[in-house]
């Protein structure tokens, strides 16, 4: 089972790369984002529970995040593996996700991070604000917020997987095949 962690600040392509990804590997691509968002848009308990996290720039809770995931992971038992993108998000969920894992008889084979400077993840933010509607995009004190919460609260996490030798760090501006490109080589390396 191929299960990779694909990592990086908000606006940094993990959506556009997990796409390419999962049809190249055959993969079940699990986006905390996208799980949110659809919680939320559907008013489920979770969903409004997020929400209130999410609209003040913070980071769900650990266990409401760490409990979906198990379930949408149980929910593809056929699976040839799994891209994580946007978890795990602290130290403390990547250990759970290894033993969660590791209860099921596999593994992480890597973490993937998409490396951009902050100040074309600002631009591409506002970028997407305008054609997806997300208005978390769309306030650039909100922005810089996500950013510097990823960067105190989530960045730390490369040292989990460093100290596990499956980090590498992939160049995250150019065209979207070169990147693609590199993060093949990455996997298959």
């Amino acid at each position: 089972m191929l299960n990779i962690v694909l990592f990086g600040p908000p606006g940094a392509g993990k959506g556009t790369q997990s796409e390419k990804l999962v049809e190249q590997y055959q993969l079940c691509h699990l986006s905390t984002g996208d799980i949110f968002r659809y919680n939320i848009k559907n008013n489920t308990e979770l969903g409004l529970e997020a929400k209130r996290f999410m609209d003040q720039g913070q980071l769900v809770p650990d266990s409401l995040t760490i409990s979906m995931l198990e379930s949408e992971v149980k929910k593809n038992p056929e699976s040839h593996g799994f891209i994580f993108d946007g978890f795990p998000r602290t130290s403390a969920q990547a250990e759970a996700l290894d033993a969660f894992l590791a209860s099921i008889g596999t593994e992480i084979k890597c973490m993937l991070a998409l490396e951009v400077p902050e100040e074309e993840l600002r631009v591409r933010l506002l970028k997407r604000a305008e054609t997806s509607g997300r208005t978390d995009d769309a306030d650039p004190a909100i922005i810089q917020k996500r950013i510097d919460e990823y960067n105190q609260k989530t960045a730390p996490v490369k040292h989990f997987y460093e100290g596990q030798g499956k980090y590498q760090g992939i160049n995250g501006v150019g065209a979207i095949e070169e990147i693609f490109s590199a993060l093949c080589s990455a996997i298959e390396g």
